[in-house]
């Protein structure tokens, strides 16, 4: 099931991406402007027309990614060099979205494991923590774990 706040914030993602507004956007995929603003203010969840019509026109926005925040945006093949994006940003798995950064060399926006710890909060438990469990994703959804 589609968490629509989560929906919601990718959405807004998809559109700093590409430095539009949302009448513009909604222009773009051919849906009624009021219809974007519903679901951008949470009032309506997205349909799958809607979906598919922002897969059509955006062919670099990951299905899976849009739907649960799993994957990558954007899509970016082998043979692919992003040009200029207007914005990056970090994207979580399975938690909130973050503030932009870079974070590989083709400016792709990568889904990584993020947790809500300060990162000073996350050196004193480093500290005063032992490693139990070292998990490596993947981008094809598989992992390794290893213990120390």
């Amino acid at each position: 099931m589609v968490n629509i706040e989560d929906f919601i914030k990718r959405l807004e993602v998809i559109l700093d991406y590409y430095g539009l507004n949302a009448s513009s956007f909604a222009d773009n995929i051919g849906v009624q402007r009021s219809s974007l603003s519903h679901l951008l203010s949470g009032r309506n969840k997205p349909s799958l027309d809607f979906i598919l019509k922002i897969l059509e026109v955006y062919p670099e926005v990951d299905l899976y990614w849009i739907l649960n925040g799993k994957g990558i945006f954007p899509k970016v093949s082998v043979n692919q060099k992003i040009s200029s994006p207007s914005s990056s940003s970090v994207h979580s798995a399975n938690q909130e979205i973050v503030p932009p950064n870079i974070v590989s060399p083709d400016k792709a926006i990568v889904s990584e494991t993020n947790s809500n710890i300060q990162d000073s909060t996350a050196q004193e438990l480093v500290k005063d923590s032992e490693i139990d469990k070292i998990v490596i994703f993947y981008k094809d959804g598989t992992f390794k774990s290893y213990r120390p």
